[in-house]
């Protein structure tokens, strides 16, 4: 073979005659050789990325409390970085977006690959068909590797991601999947992080879970447990594949003994809804499509209207919604959730973290009362709106007939999100708006989880052996996260709705750093910094939860 690097070919769809033909060329690699002078052997290349495993990080495992077939595993990790890194980087580099379809087929596939390569006996992508919400449901992906261990872990993965909505705000091209110096994205501590649609939400962390896996596999022979892989497209449009998969195969997750979810704690809940305003219902304006907008001096407009509508639901500072009755049951926190609550805002400084997030600052200025917001508060947002005249800059008149937007609502325990479908219908014909048409896209009702087992002790000595704090975490519960995810399909502990027997712990952790999860410039630290681990330290620290989970060293 010629000196050189080759990267197989990701997954290709063709439609011929009306059938669909699958080229399937393997998982992501970095292959090549090259003769070595002296001996005349093919040697395998090396990497060129040139990434320092442990960068400029101030932070450093306490290795006496590492075994010592878990430090090999480290050192495998370090040496194998370049490797790894370019592993995530072809990830990236398939778009797999659900809201629109695009590259769906492929990244299902692209992940099933993933498992195959782990050597996992069952993998298949499963046709989840129509749900419940009148929508097809991308794939989801099933893998389980049986390791012949006496435990079991069920890891739970998004294949999908965001659209990119603002192409020109990016400084480097989103599927491009580049390495960049982190002052080009406004994080100057560190060197080097990967920008690219998916890289922290979520194929970073795990790609990062994948590579530890794998690695464990190269140097302890076999892993420590069983695994089932659970991998969905449908994440951004609210889980609805997953939901019908886990209603239709509960037995898939049979044997399971606990879940690996995303981040600590549980999920809050989260309906969505989309609301239109048109002429045609409304009786008023244009009726059947767009007009000219110098007809505005003398027809009503459905758009105005949709404003007002939209007005007369939330305060007006846009902060707290004005719907009868949504707070009503609503879940106070505790004392120890603002006990732990407190801890953490003790040492946040609000300005770095508002830097981080993209944004001037926060609704509040007091860090405790911020954090209990984005804990543990409710909220309506509008995610987008659209109608009449979409181009950016010149001119063109138009008198919209139709005005559509989408909204989610956060909401907690012991909240409902079919119950706030309700009442917000209920408001609306109460504010003379019973002509807007409103739709369910869907709901992902809340979870919390019992901290006490064995895999919160798993994800505990894996923080305690890397030297991170457990930020004001309560022994035996949490506290949401402030973002949603479907642990209530899974859950053993208290949720929403519980629609079968599946049932289980779940916790997570990680040590990696990234950020901007559905804006520009989304990214994933590759060299870490200070008390800040890159992907490495991510990549061992899976593997210490792993290894922890398997031979029960958790702390108790």
């Amino acid at each position: 073979m010629k000196k050189g690097i080759f990267i197989v070919n990701q997954v290709r769809w063709s439609i011929r005659a009306g059938k669909v033909a699958t080229l399937f060329l393997g998982f992501i690699a970095v292959v090549g050789c090259e003769k070595n002078s002296s001996t005349g052997k093919t040697m395998p290349m090396v990497a060129k990325l040139g990434i320092r495993p442990h960068g400029d990080e101030t932070i450093h495992p306490d290795m006496s409390k590492i075994p010592a077939d878990l430090q090999k595993v480290f050192t495998y990790i370090d040496s194998h970085i370049d490797e790894h890194v370019e592993n995530l980087q072809n990830w990236i580099r398939q778009p797999g977006i659900s809201n629109s379809g695009e590259g769906i087929p492929e990244s299902a596939e692209m992940t099933k690959a993933f498992f195959d390569k782990l050597g996992c006996q069952q993998t298949r992508v499963y046709d989840v068909g129509i749900t419940e919400y009148g929508s097809p449901g991308n794939p989801v992906v099933y893998a389980r590797c049986d390791e012949g261990a006496p435990r079991t872990l069920a890891v739970y993965w998004m294949y999908d991601t965001m659209p990119v909505t603002q192409p020109d705000a990016w400084a480097s091209p989103p599927f491009e999947a580049k390495i960049v110096d982190g002052k080009l994205v406004g994080l100057p501590a560190f060197r080097k992080v990967l920008v690219g649609r998916g890289a922290v939400n979520s194929k970073g962390p795990e790609m990062s879970q994948l590579n530890a896996l794998m690695s464990m596999k190269a140097v302890l022979g076999k892993l420590p447990v069983n695994l089932i892989f659970i991998a969905e497209g449908d994440e951004e449009r609210m889980d609805i594949g997953l939901r019908k998969f886990v209603i239709d195969h509960p037995e898939l997750l049979k044997g399971a003994d606990a879940m690996v979810g995303l981040g600590r704690g549980g999920s809050e809940g989260c309906v969505y809804v989309e609301l239109t305003t048109s002429g045609k219902k409304w009786g008023r304006g244009p009726t059947d499509s767009d007009i000219h907008g110098s007809n505005k001096r003398a027809v009503d407009s459905p758009a105005w209207r949709h404003i007002q509508m939209l007005a007369s639901l939330v305060s007006k500072d846009g902060n707290t919604p004005l719907i009868k009755g949504f707070f009503d049951g609503i879940e106070q926190p505790n004392v120890s959730e603002i006990a732990a609550l407190k801890a953490q805002a003790s040492h946040l400084d609000l300005k770095k973290a508002a830097d981080g997030l993209g944004v001037a600052r926060y609704i509040s200025d007091d860090p405790f009362t911020m954090l209990k917001m984005a804990r543990m508060g409710t909220s309506m947002n509008m995610d987008g709106i659209w109608g009449g005249n979409m181009y950016a800059g010149g001119a063109g008149a138009i008198l919209p007939n139709k005005i559509t937007s989408k909204h989610n609502f956060r909401y907690v325990p012991n909240m409902h999100g079919l119950d706030i479908v309700r009442k917000l219908r209920t408001q609306l014909d109460v504010n003379g708006y019973s002509d807007v048409d409103m739709k369910l896209i869907g709901d992902v009702p809340w979870a919390k989880m019992d901290g006490n087992n064995e895999i919160s002790h798993a994800v505990d000595t894996m923080y305690d052996q890397f030297a991170v704090g457990r930020e004001g975490r309560i022994e035996g519960e949490s506290i949401l996260n402030g973002g949603y995810w479907p642990a209530y399909l899974f859950t053993n502990g208290p949720t929403g709705q519980k629609l079968n027997n599946v049932s289980m712990p779940i916790d997570g952790g990680s040590v990696g750093t990234g950020g901007r999860a559905h804006a520009a410039n989304e990214y994933w630290v590759i060299e870490g910094a200070g008390k800040r681990y890159g992907m490495a330290g991510a990549e061992q620290a899976f593997a210490a939860l792993v290894y922890n989970f398997a031979h029960g060293s958790g702390s108790k």
